[in-house]
């Protein structure tokens, strides 16, 4: 384990960015925490969570595929990526780096997403303990440690000092890159943070929240219960959920003629949407209640049956802050937990 001074945290950023970009959390106009590229005069922000989850690094919202050029009846197809150049991401939470972990299993299986592969491969993520987790934090219900965060370097961040520690060979290569800004030393001082963490952690309101009641071959028993209809009621299929969601993966494929030929670009896209996977005989998702019923299903059911056990949430929160109606899947887990308990 190495650690810095705080005032010493812009010479390892600078160092960092001698041969890799630098991303991390700053403050926005309204004062937000918003992932940017570092430069001399960013700040880094010790913000709990930023808006949009670093999910963009891996799976930007809207990304060109590739291009077509017509001429007769000749078609060329064009690639249009470059090769993806080193980055690293600064200040990752505990919940965001195991949301990456779930979005690999859908695009590194086969066949697998070669702009995602490509992203994967080119970023080392270092991730950040959180001192001071917020009501609305859940992580620990799927088995995640803030105090203890995973990626390919673990720091901790004290009044005056933050310590790192590598964790894959990503990690130790960075690690030796900035060893002259850093110096040996023991885990005292990181052990007692790990303590006040967990402390704050146990004391939290949804510390509690258990996934009991969900998991695989929950389908038949959940489906077709009328519990859904009295859930969905307030929804406004905003997908304001699915677009702060750091686990989300839905996405539309769109063609655009641009007059001289057509681009092929991907996009973001909702389950909560009315339009959601439409094609010519229609959607399959007639009502609210149906995409409402699909977005729960699948983060507490229908991933974890098929990736053994593991759910496709993270605890993050930004779903109970964003909501404009407070229908969150916290509320989802405790009215469906609480019915299966009786």
């Amino acid at each position: 384990m190495r650690k810095c001074s705080l005032d010493k945290i812009n010479s390892v950023f600078e160092e960092i960015t001698k041969s890799a970009k630098l991303y991390l959390p700053a403050e926005d106009s309204d004062g937000s925490a918003v992932y940017k590229e570092w430069e001399n005069g960013i700040l880094w922000s010790d913000a709990l969570n930023t808006v949009r989850s670093p999910k963009d690094f891996f799976f930007p919202q809207m990304e060109n595929l590739m291009e077509f050029k017509t001429e007769g009846k000749n078609i060329e197809v064009i690639d249009t990526r470059s090769e993806t150049e080193d980055f690293v991401i600064f200040g990752v939470r505990a919940c965001d780096v195991k949301s990456f972990e779930i979005l690999d299993r859908v695009f590194l299986s086969e066949p697998v997403d070669s702009y995602y592969a490509s992203r994967r491969e080119k970023g080392v993520i270092i991730s950040t303990a959180c001192r001071k987790p917020a009501e609305t934090c859940f992580c620990k219900t799927f088995g995640i440690s803030p105090e203890e965060p995973e990626g390919d370097i673990s720091t901790w961040k004290t009044d005056s000092e933050i310590f790192f520690k590598a964790n894959t060979a990503k990690g130790e290569a960075l690690l030796e890159k900035i060893s002259a800004f850093t110096e040996e030393c023991d885990e005292t001082a990181v052990n007692e943070e790990k303590e006040k963490i967990s402390t704050i952690m146990n004391k939290l309101p949804l510390k509690d929240l258990d996934t009991k009641a969900f998991g695989g071959g929950k389908t038949s028993e959940y489906f077709d219960d009328v519990i859904w209809d009295e859930l969905s009621q307030s929804c406004l299929g905003c997908g304001t959920c699915t677009f702060v969601c750091p686990t989300c993966q839905c996405y539309d494929i769109k063609d655009f003629n641009t007059g001289n030929g057509v681009i092929r670009y991907r996009c973001w896209d909702s389950c909560m949407y009315s339009e959601f996977t439409r094609m010519a005989h229609g959607n399959n998702r007639l009502t609210q209640k149906e995409r409402f019923r699909q977005r729960f299903m699948h983060k507490l059911v229908y991933y974890p049956e098929n990736n053994d056990g593991m759910f496709s949430c993270v605890g993050c929160g930004r779903c109970l802050s964003k909501c404009p109606i407070s229908m969150n899947i916290v509320k989802v887990m405790k009215k469906i937990g609480g019915k299966a308990s009786e």
